[in-house]
């Protein structure tokens, strides 16, 4: 299992990539902003979408599990390919040294059981992209959240996953989706996930005929990529969504990470420095497919 995790770093990020993971392993990496954000979380009360996921952890970009006072945890199924089974109750285990938050069964997109306005914090780490509906999740994980309450969204790069082949999504087909209430047994991209899907990037997935065979229990088992993203579009949604950007990471070998925060109802999100507007944004990244063009380069000289 170490040979073949080992193999396929090599291939997919060459030697060096392999070294830096070495790396990091020892020495972690954490995210630039993780300071000026660490007291929205330590000893705070949070909701985690999705995971758990090791970007939480202790040795991730973003240790919320060890400063927390509780974390909650939602879930679409009582069993999933991540995790196996699960139980509602108080359940999630986050970190072994705390009580375990409550574990809610429920789609991402529907939280009715959980009341406005509980949570100092809500985080999720690749999870929006399996959700077939995102602004409405996001309304959804917006509502349950306080007023100056951290947000923080990690969200996969297409150009570092399986998904690099396919087109980014628009904002404009989210907000199609939102406005006529897409379900989660919606089937629109299959036909392009089947065509331009990378199986070489995606081994667990098996050969075509495997795939195709998971892909249609999509309901079941949610692994479908649903929505493809850049960091155009990740900033785009979440200033969509209302929210001040307080930072845009990026992290190979495919990680988009943004903190924001939720705004006083009459107060309103100013995120043009992270948008681009008139200017570059103020992020730089590693991915080739967000690098700007010539064109905009000239714009804003």
């Amino acid at each position: 299992m170490l040979i073949n995790e080992i193999y396929e770093k090599v291939r997919m990020d060459g030697v060096r990539g392999l070294l830096n993971a070495v790396f990091h392993r020892f020495f972690p990496q954490r995210l630039a902003y993780y300071p000026n954000c660490k007291t929205s979380l330590q000893g705070r009360f949070g909701l985690e979408i999705g995971g758990p996921s090791h970007i939480f952890g202790s040795q991730g970009l973003i240790p919320a599990y060890t400063i927390a006072a509780c974390i909650d945890n939602c879930t679409f199924s009582h069993q999933t390919i991540w995790e196996g089974e699960i139980s509602e109750g108080n359940t999630f285990h986050f970190n072994k040294k705390k009580s375990p938050g409550k574990q809610y069964i429920v789609e991402a997109s529907n939280l009715e059981r959980i009341e406005s306005a509980r949570y100092d914090f809500v985080i999720s780490s690749h999870v929006l992209e399996h959700v077939a509906n995102p602004l409405r999740a996001l309304s959804e994980w917006v509502r349950i959240l306080k007023e100056d309450g951290t947000f923080i969204l990690v969200l996969p790069h297409k150009d570092g996953t399986f998904d690099h082949r396919r087109p980014v999504t628009s904002l404009e087909h989210l907000i199609q989706d939102f406005e006529q209430q897409t379900g989660e047994g919606d089937t629109t991209h299959m036909k392009e996930i089947f065509e331009l899907h990378d199986l070489s990037r995606d081994p667990d997935a098996g050969d075509m005929d495997s795939f195709k065979k998971r892909s249609i229990k999509n309901m079941e088992n949610r692994c479908l990529h649903q929505h493809v993203f850049d960091t155009g579009l990740a900033i785009e949604v979440v200033n969509h969504m209302g929210l001040q950007i307080l930072s845009v990471e990026l992290f190979k070998p495919f990680h988009i990470v943004i903190v924001a925060q939720k705004l006083k109802s009459e107060v309103h999100a100013m995120n043009d420095e992270f948008i681009g507007r008139g200017t570059l944004p103020r992020w730089t990244s590693p991915f080739p497919s967000d690098q700007p063009s010539r064109h905009q380069i000239q714009a804003t000289a």
